[in-house]
């Protein structure tokens, strides 16, 4: 199909100082868990966006110095030769076809604790960034950097720069943002100096101009070097001259790189999730930049409409579309617009399981892609699948785990027939994407639905509840049951472990399930949550919704204690706080009578009591098939469980799991694994 003309401006060339990016998709730079030690695992998935038309491939922070050091979290390094290897095979696979590589010269200070080399960190001033989180905190402080420290500060991006572009990078970055060193220098909470580093905004934008000025002449203006700055907060604070601080940065610096990339301060902002914030939350931010510099602005916003980007560009807000996520949800997002193929976007979602993945320490993970970070190891591509078998299979069940095997396998050339036992496809988020904010996770239903009715080879039916007479005489080669898992009404004890349920009898216990059914509890409703994702606060905003009054109760120390890390967190807090639901944390159900709930602090065994006429649990799932345990009885020759069934977990988790199956099915797989590139051995004495 030709790609529709009023897209046309997306296609434009783009000049960055002495390069030219092919279009205005600009892949900015994200985590992806991807070190130097992946070297060919990291290869494979910037390359994959670049054969999917991003003109800009960036990978992600990468340590200048041993003095920037993020463990636990994963970071790539340009200390040496034998890094400069690693990231030459990530930018032969993107320069393969035609995108320029970018590179994040990055210098965490005070925020890298040094955990693995030891070194001890740095800071404007000594102000440490005292988190919260058990994953960042750290007892190690920070030392106050003297004009020598400054000086080598300096020096270590001249040498980064100069490996990165033997290493073959177009682009390269100085990273003054999300609290980072060079931006512990442009923040005043930081920066406390006295000297011509600190007090007024000019001095405080000094070593970012030094910086920008060092990465240029260590390649002689070959390379372009672009500034990743934060706003947020500086767009907040008010200046004597401009109408912000971030006004007058930009003023200062308005010249001194090729390219401006904005962004916010905070992850839960930067990367917020689409359940409290949506599509270019980023503009109202940084919209100013662009009215103050002649340089390109690339800025995010978890763009998937095309729309949307070019009223962007048009409006002068961007000049480059930036994708971190959306990115990785479809690496061949601008190759469907270019082909006039907008409807076959598999589009972010927005739920972050992307950035979990960094906080794991892992090879990113996308609840939409489930061929992000298997490119290399398991030879997956996310819109290639071989036409490699023959047959017939039937999938039971119609969630996502069953749509994602159901695609997969009719892409591989089977005739596929999908039985659903309801009126709709979609299992658990026909309920969950009508949680408050969480509309845009049935993308995830409405992608595969709308693959698989394009394609002859499917057969879809609903309201067809299959036993397992009916499924062996349906007679297919091959029969994959995805039918789900359920929520269970076990309580948790205080050593963290599942228990038993409330007595039988006990009145009005339910389960999110119920609540799916039509189930509207009496209130007050007390909601006690030890799943610890999304779901128990969902629930709890979408009763408070309904006008009840809810208290939410916790094992965990925060309301959705595992939301930190898909840095929805505080966005959930303050959604309790507006639909006034009290949480109380740290606490287990002990007893239950229908009006009071008596529950347990999980230290000290305390107890006390809050009224409540209605419990919902959102703790254990159960997975398993009954129909699946029959149909083994009766050794069909090929029969698989998939997703929740098999193992319950996250969305994430069902359609990886549904993928994987389909992709096994009648046929042998090979998973590599990526030894990295090694570095030259000593030379002995002589």
């Amino acid at each position: 199909m030709a790609r529709n003309p009023r897209y046309d401006i997306l296609f434009e060339p783009v000049r960055i100082g002495p390069v030219t990016a092919p279009n205005r998709f600009f892949q900015v730079p994200h985590a992806s868990g991807m070190t130097n030690a992946a070297p060919h695992v990291r290869a494979a998935f910037r390359g994959m966006k670049a054969e999917g038309g991003w003109g800009v491939v960036c990978t992600g922070a990468t340590a200048v110095h041993e003095s920037s050091d993020d463990s636990p979290f994963p970071c790539a390094t340009l200390w040496d030769e034998a890094d400069v290897r690693a990231h030459a095979v990530m930018t032969e696979a993107v320069h393969a076809h035609g995108a320029l590589a970018g590179v994040e010269l990055w210098h965490g200070g005070a925020a890298a604790v040094n955990r693995t080399t030891r070194e001890v960190p740095l800071s404007p001033s000594g102000v440490p960034w005292m988190a919260t989180h058990v994953g960042f905190m750290s007892s190690a402080r920070p030392r106050v950097m003297d004009a020598s420290d400054i000086r080598a500060l300096i020096q270590w991006h001249r040498d980064a720069a100069i490996r990165a572009e033997r290493a073959g990078f177009d682009i390269l970055y100085v990273y003054a943002g999300m609290g980072y060193l060079p931006y512990q220098f442009l923040l005043s909470d930081y920066n406390h100096r006295t000297d011509s580093y600190g007090g007024s905004v000019a001095n405080r934008v000094r070593l970012v101009a030094e910086l920008i000025d060092a990465v240029r002449e260590a390649t002689h203006g070959r390379c372009a070097v672009a500034l990743r700055i934060s706003m947020q907060e500086l767009r907040a604070r008010p200046s004597e001259q401009f109408e912000s601080e971030g006004h007058e940065v930009i003023h200062l610096l308005r010249d001194a790189p090729d390219l401006f990339d904005v962004k916010m301060d905070y992850s839960a902002y930067d990367c917020a999730p689409s359940r409290f914030l949506g599509e270019g939350s980023h503009e109202p931010v940084v919209d100013f930049v662009k009215t103050m510099t002649t340089k390109p602005v690339v800025g995010v916003g978890r763009f998937t409409s095309p729309d949307t980007m070019v009223g962007m560009v048009r409006r002068g807000v961007l000049d480059f579309i930036g994708g971190a996520r959306p990115s990785i949800a479809d690496p061949f997002l601008p190759r469907k617009i270019d082909e006039g193929r907008e409807e076959d976007i598999r589009e972010c979602i927005g739920c972050n399981i992307c950035i979990s993945s960094w906080h794991d320490g892992v090879w990113v993970r996308c609840t939409q892609n489930p061929t992000a970070g298997e490119e290399w190891r398991r030879g997956w591509h996310p819109e290639v699948v071989t036409r490699d078998a023959r047959g017939t299979a039937l999938v039971v069940g119609g969630g996502r785990g069953g749509l994602e095997a159901a695609l997969t396998l009719a892409r591989r050339g089977m005739e596929v027939s999908v039985a659903e036992a309801g009126a709709e496809f979609g299992g658990r988020l026909l309920y969950e994407s009508g949680l408050p904010g969480m509309r845009q996770w049935f993308r995830v239903v409405d992608y595969r639905l709308g693959q698989l009715r394009k394609m002859a080879n499917v057969s879809l039916f609903a309201e067809s509840r299959l036993g397992a007479d009916e499924v062996a005489e349906f007679g297919a080669d091959h029969v994959v049951i995805a039918t789900g898992a359920r929520w269970l009404t076990n309580l948790c004890g205080a050593n963290e472990l599942p228990v038993g349920p409330l007595p039988e009898g006990t009145p009005r216990v339910y389960t999110p399930d119920d609540l799916a059914a039509g189930v509207v509890p009496e209130g007050p409703v007390v909601v006690f949550d030890f799943d610890n994702y999304y779901m128990g606060t969902a629930v709890a905003e979408s009763l408070a919704e309904r006008g009840l009054a809810v208290t939410y109760v916790t094992t965990a120390g925060a309301a959705s204690a595992w939301s930190f890390m898909t840095n929805e967190q505080s966005h959930v807090h303050q959604a309790l706080a507006r639909r006034g639901i009290g949480y109380l944390t740290l606490q287990t159900v002990a007893g239950f009578d229908g009006e009071v709930l008596r529950l347990g602090q999980i230290f000290s065994s305390e107890t006390r009591e809050v009224a409540a006429r209605s419990l919902v649990i959102v703790g254990q799932r159960g997975g398993g098939s009954a129909l699946h345990e029959a149909l083994q009885a009766r050794a069909l020759p090929s029969l698989h469980l998939t997703g929740d069934a098999n193992a319950p977990g996250a969305i994430a988790h069902a359609v990886y799991q549904g993928h994987k199956t389909a992709r096994a099915i009648a046929a042998e797989g090979v998973v590599r694994r990526d030894l990295g590139v090694m570095a030259p051995l000593p030379r002995a004495a002589e």
